[in-house]
């Protein structure tokens, strides 16, 4: 297929490229794939030193999947599922950047990624129906397209406390940790956050450090993760049933190999549901939340069931009665944010080196040369951890200076409420696609990942084969597609929670409101409507 050629009308100069990419991790390599094999020029910049994303970020001690390996990975390349071996059932972090370093290499997509190169600027112009896009080193780049490939969970956030940069020691967050390997051996440690990642450091750190002390804000209600290695055996068995598996994943609500028990939590007896639940409970994964009782997430009385089940589970496991009670959640109910996996978290704070302090009771009220100060004490330490997440969903996009028609910036056309045409677009932004962006389905991400990519391939496609250069969502479009996203969160608990999920990030200008930041229907539904649309020759697009 040809390149897309300049406008007829304006005779503008071609552009630099015909597509250019934001972003190197899954999305992007994957995206770049597609659209070479199309025939149009495409591009990437990464503003990292190498491919992965979010597994090239996120070093942190403990970092892993918490979606099953062999459900995570890519599933457009039989050569690919024939060549690879995952070593473990859910991954860690070093062979997941080895995956897909050799995803890179296999495909030779290096040559059209060009690394530590972040955008700081995208900026449309009408008459030239063209995007230019403004690096950090202050080089402009020109397209047709621009596919933004950032991700929801990639823009770290610290918290708001004075002092940040007074600390004399070592501090490092999670998702910008360093290449070399953190030396705890000997140090007196403290971790800030106890979301996912805060979770999965935590029992590391603790078993390497002379004495860590962690700093909880607000405690998850977490659930065993149940690893296992793979062996060669096992192996050659997940492979042959490749097809199945990424079927399953087509088939389910969340694209997970879960997928929600089609009995309400009071149609069984007690002790059927008992049983239920600890059997999800001594499974791996993500069963226990998404493979649940349907009502659940629902019905709060159900919730309270199964809270005060799993609540039960973590004063089995911690030792000490009241720090039992400052890790179980008293402000939400389980599964109503998301639930971090965990390998032996609770047993962690039975250590004599571990000691829970909650900021809720004695808030942090800065950092000092020498480490933190609470409103109860001054603490040293040698290192620092800030566990404390990220600006979810938006953050990325947010710190890319958007301007489309007009020179309107995203960021505003935002700043009322969320909208979008299928996640994937915004309407007075041209030519710009977004992957995994607000209100598209999540999840399993790589499974969400490879349909959005291909959904993006298939519309240039057909805009490729009739000479079409721009493509901007109706706003009747927008105002559908959001109006569904928010029918399907009606009803749901953790709409009522503050969370990454529902938009909220205190520590974050503009984000201690919630909003309808997730879709939360069914990714089959989500599918439904994406196929729609293009079944119908995309009338819910402008396109000229």
């Amino acid at each position: 297929m040809a390149a897309l050629q300049e406008t007829d009308a304006d005779h503008a100069p071609a552009p630099d490229h015909d597509v250019l990419i934001v972003g190197a991790g899954i999305s992007g390599m994957y995206q770049l794939l597609l659209l070479r094999r199309l025939g149009l020029r495409a591009r990437v910049f990464e503003a990292g030193t190498g491919v992965g994303g979010t597994w090239y970020w996120n070093r942190y001690p403990g970092a892993r999947f918490d979606s099953e390996s062999w459900s995570y990975g890519y599933s457009f390349s039989q050569e690919l599922l024939d060549e690879w071996d995952w070593t473990e059932h859910f991954s860690p972090q070093p062979v997941t950047e080895r995956y897909l370093n050799l995803v890179a290499d296999k495909f030779d997509l290096r040559r059209d990624i060009q690394f530590q190169a972040r955008v700081s600027a995208a900026h449309w112009d009408d008459d030239a129906r063209t995007w230019t896009l403004t690096l950090e080193d202050g080089s402009r780049h020109s397209a047709r397209h621009v596919v933004t490939a950032v991700g929801p969970l990639s823009t770290p956030t610290y918290p708001r406390l004075p002092g940040l940069d007074d600390f004399q020691g070592q501090s490092w967050h999670t998702g910008l940790w360093p290449k070399q390997p953190v030396d705890f051996a000997g140090k007196r440690v403290a971790v800030i956050g106890t979301g996912a990642s805060g979770v999965q450091a935590i029992p590391i750190i603790a078993g390497q450090c002379a004495h860590l002390t962690v700093f909880q804000r607000r405690p998850n209600w977490c659930t065993p993760l149940h690893n296992a290695p793979i062996d060669k055996a096992e192996m050659e068995s997940i492979r042959a049933r490749y097809p199945e598996i990424f079927e399953r994943c087509r088939e389910t609500a969340a694209c997970f190999v879960h997928t929600v028990d089609p009995r309400g939590t009071f149609e069984v007896t007690p002790e059927e549901r008992e049983a239920f639940w600890e059997r999800r409970y001594a499974e791996p994964g993500f069963g226990i939340w998404q493979g649940n009782f349907r009502d659940v997430l629902t019905d709060r009385q159900a919730n309270a069931l199964l809270s005060d089940f799993v609540a039960r589970k973590i004063r089995a496991r911690v030792t000490d009665p009241a720090v039992a009670e400052k890790l179980i959640p008293k402000d939400h109910g389980f599964g109503t944010r998301r639930v971090p996996q965990e390998t032996g978290y609770y047993e962690t704070f039975n250590r004599p080196n571990v000691e829970l302090v909650s900021i809720l009771d004695t808030p942090i009220e800065r950092i000092t040369p020498a480490g933190l100060k609470t409103t109860e004490r001054d603490y040293a330490f040698d290192i620092i951890v800030y566990a404390t997440g990220f600006d979810a969903i938006t953050g990325s996009l947010d710190r890319i200076d958007i301007r489309g028609t007009g020179g309107r910036r995203l960021k505003e056309r935002w700043k009322a409420g969320l909208e979008t045409c299928l996640g994937m677009m915004v309407d007075g932004f041209p030519n710009l696609f977004m992957v995994m962006g607000p209100h598209t389905a999540l999840g399993n991400i790589p499974r969400s990942i490879e349909y959005n990519v291909e959904w993006i391939r298939d519309l240039l496609s057909h805009m490729a084969a009739r000479d079409l250069t721009l493509v901007d969502a109706r706003p009747r479009a927008v105002r559908d597609w959001t109006a569904f996203v928010k029918r399907k969160g009606e009803g749901l608990l953790s709409n009522e929670v503050d969370s990454w999920m529902t938009g909220v990030n205190m520590n974050v200008d503009g984000k201690q409101v919630r909003t309808i930041a997730r879709y939360s229907g069914t990714a089959p539904e989500y599918r439904d409507w994406c196929d729609n649309v293009a079944a119908g020759g995309y009338r819910e697009l402008a396109m000229d």
